[in-house]
């Protein structure tokens, strides 16, 4: 009888154990990480993160969670600049019903609107990576989703920090912010591309005009949680042989300094 009721126990503990597995098994694990630079004035930061409410708000977004074959997924959320803003972490949420991701959506909009000075890319894909090593999920995929209007020009090099994340099997996908000039001669999407992103799949949408954000954002996050690659037209991909200078911002920054 002892025996038999030992046995039981152990059964009981271990099909709790699977459950509890189970329920942290998601498609992706998404950061998303948003730039809240100075080179972007107040109107268009707000446009940004309304974008990105609505695209959590959309149908099609949570179409793409629940075509998954898990159908669920996790994400987390930060602002950086030229650190990432404290205060600004929103902590994982998994999404597997539309009103978890309107309760994600109401975080969001809910946080205060402002800039910070100096852009480090570096820092962000850090906090990314971080983030992503301490989450309490296991997701098919981990992504960090960076949307930015500007080279790294503050903190570390951006690449050392995009190597190490690409070596523990993190996605970088990138958003290029290019609605004025920026300070890569080739293009800010060039740039992303060279010295940004990487990993399987991994893209950079660019985004030309203010009013397109919302749209870009939404189909940026399904392609993300669907694993899609989007139309090659509209899209640029990591290059094994980069021919953009990834210390460009810094060299600016630099060069605007002794002046």
């Amino acid at each position: 009888m002892l025996t038999t009721l030992a046995m039981l126990a152990s059964l009981s503990g271990a099909a709790a154990t699977i459950a509890q597995s189970s329920q942290n098994e998601v498609d992706v694990e998404l950061v998303l990480a948003v730039d809240t630079s100075r080179s972007m004035d107040f109107e268009e930061v707000r446009i940004q993160r309304e974008g990105y409410v609505q695209a959590l708000r959309h149908k099609e977004f949570f179409d793409a969670v629940k075509g998954g074959l898990i159908g669920r997924i996790t994400v987390s959320y930060f602002e950086w600049a030229g650190y990432v803003v404290p205060g600004s972490v929103i902590d994982w949420q998994v999404i597997e019903t539309e009103k978890d991701a309107m309760d994600f959506a109401d975080k969001l909009e809910a946080r205060p609107i402002a800039t910070q000075r100096r852009t480090s890319i570096s820092a962000a894909i850090v906090q990314g990576a971080s983030m992503l090593a301490a989450s309490p999920y296991k997701g098919n995929r981990e992504v960090i989703d960076v949307s930015g209007d500007g080279p790294n020009n503050s903190g570390d090099p951006v690449t050392p920090a995009r190597d190490a994340a690409l070596e523990a099997g993190i996605v970088i996908n990138g958003l290029a912010i290019m609605l004025r000039p920026s300070d890569v001669p080739e293009g800010l999407d060039k740039y992303y591309g060279d010295c940004v992103i990487g990993g399987p799949g991994s893209f950079v949408l660019p985004v030309h005009k203010i009013e397109d954000f919302a749209v870009a954002v939404r189909r940026k996050l399904v392609w993300e949680i669907s694993g899609l690659e989007p139309p090659v037209q509209i899209r640029k991909i990591a290059t094994n042989q980069p021919t953009t200078d990834c210390l460009i911002g810094e060299k600016t920054w630099q060069n605007f300094f002794d002046r």
